[in-house]
């Protein structure tokens, strides 16, 4: 028999993840963090990453359990976040997947299969190190072998453009025609999809002044202590989105001015990709925050009838 699984997914900026935590201590819930970034020790300000304050005693997984020099891709994202259902289900409790990396939240929603693929290396930090010596020419690689997957990759996304290449090099097959099988799959689990949306020029705001609170906070200090500890630029994890800017910054390439603007102008294109992703998703509930006030307690109800609802089915 299918178990419930609730995903709350969104923009960022869009409080994800203060309405999950409500939402688990209604539903008597843990929490997944489907986030390629909040992974990683030790870059909490860039990442916007949750205090345990925020998360008021409610258990999250997948999030401080790497080291930034370590690799994480979908594939150990799916791994891993199967392994935390089970646990959680094993305690009587229901699991929510909160975060804004569709792909990850497909990966495990549907479990798309992945097992083609094997792990290669060599091949993968030889890619790596030519993004971070010239992103256009690995991008250009993708257009050429997978035009259909260079059309949906941001330019800058350097772990899917990666990703693809790997797939195409392992299997001789594009991995956009892989994940259009894929999502036609139905979910093994009684899935709730849950994204929250509100007015794009709210949400640009919301995302201007979250950086801005970023640098007021540290972001500064805190890249600067990653690469005194001996973390480069060339990894993936500093390659996210805050991370590559302010280091060429530090490194004088630009003014920390210019370097805000920078981070603002790219996180809105950001979000506005999160956006284009989930429209693309079936069988998706869109909560228009504007209709609940913005206030979580307006909105939980809806999701706590529905929980009930598909548990009679």
């Amino acid at each position: 028999m299918k178990k419930p699984l609730i995903v709350i997914a969104g923009p960022t900026a869009s409080g994800k993840s203060s309405l999950s935590v409500e939402l688990a201590k209604k539903i008597n819930g843990e929490i997944i963090s489907a986030d390629s970034m909040q992974v990683y020790k030790g870059m909490d300000i860039g990442t916007a990453k949750i205090t345990k304050q925020e998360m008021d005693g409610i258990i999250h997984h997948l999030i401080d359990i790497l080291e930034p020099d370590e690799p994480f891709n979908v594939n150990i994202f799916q791994k891993l976040a199967k392994e935390a259902i089970e646990e959680i289900y094993s305690k009587g409790k229901i699991p929510i997947i909160a975060g804004g990396t569709g792909f990850y939240i497909q990966a495990v929603a549907y479990d798309i299969d992945f097992q083609e693929t094997s792990t290669d290396t060599e091949y993968r930090d030889y890619l790596t190190k030519l993004a971070a010596e010239n992103n256009t020419l690995l991008f250009e690689m993708l257009k050429k072998l997978d035009p259909q997957s260079s059309e949906k990759i941001h330019i800058n996304n350097t772990k899917r453009i990666i990703r693809a290449l790997e797939y195409y090099k392992q299997t001789g097959k594009k991995i956009s025609e892989h994940n259009l099988a894929e999502r036609e799959k139905e979910s093994p689990y009684k899935l709730l999809f849950y994204v929250l949306n509100m007015d794009r020029e709210l949400l640009y705001r919301r995302i201007d002044s979250r950086v801005d609170i970023m640098f007021e906070q540290g972001l500064e200090k805190e890249v600067r202590g990653l690469l005194e500890r001996g973390y480069t630029k060339d990894m993936i994890s500093m390659q996210g989105l805050g991370y590559k800017e302010t280091i060429d910054a530090i490194y004088g390439e630009y003014s920390f001015e210019h370097c805000i603007n920078i981070i603002k102008r790219d996180t809105r294109h950001f979000a506005k990709r999160q956006l284009t992703w989930f429209r693309r998703e079936k069988n998706v509930i869109w909560l228009n925050l504007e209709e609940y006030q913005f206030k979580n307690e307006n909105i939980l109800p809806k999701i706590i009838k529905d929980i009930e609802e598909i548990r009679k089915m």
